[in-house]
This record gives structure tokens, C-alpha cells and sequence, in this order.
């Protein structure tokens, strides 16, 4: 098979996408039936964090080692990439030693520049851009419970950020419809949301975005370098708290998703991301079975 990295959900069509969540929903039933297949026996996959993981570094690992592999944990401070060698020099090396890479980072060009001069499929694990590895753990998640997403509407409430972005794409390639509140100033991308067509529909008001929706999801209010702005996006952001007021508001079988880590109180309260329309800990989960599917996708 030709190269083919992982970038954006973009980067594979509808079909590729369906078939990677069907095949992780089938591995996680034989995982749980004890039939453990080691398709990646002798792959390497590394692992390049920029920036902190808990659900990214755990599920790629623990699923290279399930499938056979083996993952090797790479921070700026462990490489020359921290001493200022360039992007496009260490995917010269990496991909000459390694079976595959997934990066978590800060800018998406970087992803792109490395991607550009490697010689094997390229991951994004998270960029400040899009977040796909997380979507296909969402979709997959949904497809378990609720069965196929087309047609479903789903409401996004709070920052237009990188997850945000990644729904967007998801929109398009899933058929669902994706209402979007956030702040003025806080919107997605605007050339993202171009491509997505009328998949998606713009709101300031939470409550008319929530509306009959199937699907409800939201995010932190402060990402990853963005600490020093906490106190004013907390003002800005209040009105989005994903709350029993506005849940009751979404379809009686809504369900509640969120990528975590979470911060009760703050984007969602306690009584939802604990209650019963949460599938948060299912979902986290699936990032181990989605990856493991995606890596079999990319290396066989």
C-alpha cells in the first residue's frame, strides 16, 4: 500500500473511516474474549510528545504492545529536536530506524514538515489544529451505543479549538449535522468551517445549538498554553456549561462526550459528566481500540 499518513480525519475517505471504527469495535470484542492477534509483531512505533499525555501516551503504547509491537517514548529533552536540530532532519533519521511516528504537538505545520520527509506513516496525536485520533475514539463510541451517526445532529459548546475542528471534518465525512456555540471570538477556524459546508450551522446562543441533539460535546475552556488567559475565559465561557438545564434541553437519549481531561464546574458540571447520558469513560477508553485499528490501517 502506498504511504498514507494521519494528519486530519481528511486524509482518509468516508469508507477508510468506517472501516478502521468497524475493525476497532471488532478487535475490542476479541480483546475481550481473550483473543489477542499480534498483527504489528516486530513494528516500531515512536513516540514524539511536545506536549503532556495521559489517554495519547497510554493508548498508543499499550496498543503496539497488544498487537505485538513495540512504542519508544521520545520527549524534546530525550532528542535534538530539543537542541534545535530540524523537523525535516529528525524525519530523515526517525523514519529510516521506525515503522511509524505519532507526534504531539503545538503547530500543525510542524506535523506537515515532518510528514513531508518521512519515509513512514506519520500520526497526529494532537495539534493545536485538529485532534483525529480523538474523533475516531468518539465515533466509535457513538456507533456502540447508538449505532451509525449519519444523520444525527450534534451540538459543540464552548472554544472553537482543535477538537472543534476535528468535529467539523467529521461532519463532512460522517454525514452528521454539527451545531457549533461559542463566543464571537472564540469561532473555529474560518477555512475549516468553509469545507465542511452545510454539515455546520454557527451559534452564539447554547441553547439553540443544543436543540434535539443526539450528540452533545464539549472541551476545556483553557488548553495547553493558554494558562495565562484562564480568569477571562472562564467569564467568557460561562454561559457554555454543559449543565442538566441545558442537557434537558438535547434528545431524552442524548448522550454527553468529552475528551477529557475535565474540569467540573467549569465546561461541564459534575451531575452530567457523571450521570447517566456520560459516555466519557467509554470513549476514553476506545482511544486504545480506534488507534490500534487506525496503526493496523497505516501498517499492513
Amino acid at each position: 500500500m502506498a504511504l498514507r499518513h494521519f494528519l486530519s480525519l481528511t486524509d482518509l475517505n468516508t469508507g477508510e473511516l468506517q472501516g478502521i471504527i468497524e475493525n476497532a469495535v471488532a478487535g475490542k470484542q476479541r480483546l475481550l474474549n481473550g483473543d489477542i492477534q499480534q498483527t504489528l509483531k516486530g513494528k516500531v512505533l515512536a513516540m514524539i510528545f511536545e506536549k503532556s499525555s495521559t489517554r495519547t501516551r497510554v493508548s498508543f503504547e499499550t496498543g503496539m504492545a497488544q498487537l505485538g509491537g513495540h512504542a519508544i517514548f521520545l520527549s524534546p529533552d530525550d532528542t535534538q529536536l530539543g537542541r534545535g536540530e530540524p523537523v525535516e532532519d529528525t524525519a530523515r533519521v526517525l523514519s529510516r530506524m521506525v515503522d511509524c511516528i505519532m507526534i504531539r504537538t503545538f503547530e500543525h505545520i510542524k506535523l506537515q514538515r515532518f510528514a513531508d520527509h518521512s519515509d513512514v506513516p506519520v500520526i497526529n496525536g494532537l495539534s493545536d489544529t485538529f485532534h483525529p485520533c480523538q474523533l475516531l475514539a468518539d465515533m466509535q463510541t457513538y456507533y456502540e451505543h447508538r449505532g451509525p451517526i449519519k444523520g444525527k445532529t450534534v451540538a459543540w459548546l464552548g472554544d472553537g479549538n482543535n477538537m472543534c475542528h476535528s468535529y467539523i471534518t467529521a461532519a463532512s465525512l460522517f454525514d452528521f449535522h454539527l451545531n457549533i456555540a461559542s463566543p464571537e471570538q472564540y469561532r473555529p477556524d474560518a477555512k475549516i468551517l468553509r469545507s465542511a459546508g452545510n454539515h455546520v450551522e454557527l451559534h452564539t446562543d447554547p441553547e439553540t445549538a443544543i436543540k434535539n441533539a443526539d450528540l452533545v460535546v464539549t472541551d476545556v475552556w483553557v488548553s495547553m498554553g493558554q494558562e495565562a488567559e484562564t480568569e477571562s475565559r472562564r467569564s467568557i465561557f460561562r454561559p457554555y456549561q454543559v449543565n442538566t438545564g441545558l442537557m434537558s434541553l438535547a434528545k431524552q437519549e442524548a448522550l454527553f462526550m468529552h475528551c477529557l481531561p475535565a474540569h467540573r464546574g467549569d465546561e461541564v458540571t459534575a451531575d452530567v459528566i457523571d450521570g447517566p447520558q456520560s459516555v466519557v469513560w467509554d470513549e476514553a477508553g476506545n482511544r486504545l481500540h480506534s488507534q490500534k485499528a487506525l496503526l493496523e490501517f497505516l501498517l499492513q
